[in-house]
């Protein structure tokens, strides 16, 4: 099997990233609705500290978005970069490995639309 392409390389770290993106933005509407929920219940005697624990998770996940979304940017120009050296002479992409940088660069430009 041949070693993958310099393309097929930055499409997956594209890729890769904007799912961790997703997941974060998972992450942080379960921690929300956890503590909608802690706020609601507050009956026992242990709600106020996995409260606190809960909004602490919270705030560490949005402190996450930053510098993800800077990375996602960085891999963004690069894939953009490779796809462009690419169309040149001595083109070694194929049209599979072209179609899906295409896909993951507005895959990620709407991840970064939808986080500002």
């Amino acid at each position: 099997m041949p070693a993958p392409s310099r393309l097929a390389i930055a499409t997956s770290a594209v890729t890769r990233l904007v799912k961790e993106e997703a997941s974060y933005h998972k992450e942080l509407e379960q921690q929300k609705a956890s503590i909608a929920k802690l706020e609601q219940g507050g009956g026992d005697e242990n709600a106020e500290y996995q409260l606190k624990q809960e909004r602490r998770a919270l705030e560490e996940t949005k402190a996450i978005f930053p510098s993800l979304n800077a990375r996602i940017k960085e891999a963004l120009a690069k894939l953009e970069q490779q796809l462009e050296q690419d169309k040149g002479p001595g083109d070694q992409s194929t049209p599979e490995e072209i179609t899906k940088a295409k896909e993951a660069i507005a895959g990620a430009k709407t991840a970064l639309r939808e986080t500002m």
